[in-house]
């Protein structure tokens, strides 16, 4: 039976969730099928290989971009991939991929629908550390090997060995790779100088606005590698500001401006299914 937290943001689910966030929901929550999810997902894909059509709302085009996979293997993190999934993705990055091994933030083929303007790009866009490093990072997770995710892999390290600034979005995408990354000894290594960079941008106060990355964006799993930064009364402190933040309506805000209602509540039901299994994650009372 589900609580009132969960029956709430089950609601909202139904109201205005994408057919995708109801059945993740009913997975995660509801002893729902992996199946229909996989399904669900299984839409978003191109005859390319890739997934796109909106898989991240925030921009509108039908073909496959860099987020769109990234957007795909955490689903599939979340309800068990096969190995077959994430081969054909793979195979799908090889196709994208520059020389350099890694892929661009977005593809210049966006702009053939309406998008939100992070997302213009140039002609000929470079790899791109985001989204290269999470995606390669969810790949070794579960242990795959594909000739691409070797190539990205050495990209990542030549740009994090040699990363002195980043912004939130692209040193959440470094901590990813860190995190999962074979070379453990490196990884540390690294780690420990990405953690500096953490600590001078998390948002400590519970109760700020706006697009920041509270601790719980930094490890939003116990298991996180970013954990240990962070006191467990802190820990504490988001976990409940983060319950709070429920809306009357059931789902959870989100922090930027989106390009049209749609994509508004979209991208209001992937953040109110992160929020869920953040606090399940941390045992929190749902």
């Amino acid at each position: 039976m589900l609580t009132n937290m969960l029956e709430k943001a089950q609601t909202f689910l139904w109201n205005n969730g994408r057919l995708l966030e109801r059945r993740l929901f009913s997975f995660l929550f509801d002893n729902g099928s992996r199946e229909a999810v996989l399904a669900a997902l299984n839409a978003y894909k191109n005859p390319d290989g890739g997934f796109g059509n909106a898989l991240e709302p925030d921009k509108r085009t039908g073909t496959s971009q860099p987020i769109d996979q990234e957007v795909a293997i955490r689903i599939l993190d979340d309800i068990g991939p096969d190995h077959d999934s994430l081969l054909q993705l793979c195979d799908f990055l090889t196709k994208i991929a520059t020389p350099e091994g890694g892929v661009p933030f977005v593809l210049p083929t966006v702009s053939d629908a309406p998008r939100a303007p992070w997302w213009n790009t140039d002609p000929n866009p470079p790899a791109s550390i985001n989204p290269t490093a999470s995606i390669t990072g969810l790949l070794h997770k579960h242990q795959m090997q594909h000739p691409w995710l070797e190539r990205a892999t050495a990209f990542c390290w030549q740009k994090i060995e040699t990363l002195q600034e980043a912004g939130d979005n692209d040193l959440l995408c470094v901590l990813l790779f860190l995190e999962h990354a074979p070379d453990r000894e490196r990884a540390e290594t690294q780690f420990k100088r990405m953690a500096e960079l953490v600590l001078k941008q998390v948002a400590l106060d519970p109760n700020a606005t706006g697009y920041v990355h509270k601790p719980l964006a930094w490890a939003p799993e116990p298991s996180s590698i970013c954990r240990s930064l962070f006191d467990d009364s802190v820990i504490q402190a988001h976990l409940d500001a983060l319950a709070a933040e429920q809306q009357a309506d059931g789902g959870w805000p989100i922090s930027w401006e989106t390009i049209s209602t749609a994509a508004a509540l979209e991208a209001r039901g992937i953040v109110t299914i992160n929020a869920l299994k953040t606090l399940k994650a941390y045992g929190y009372e749902l």
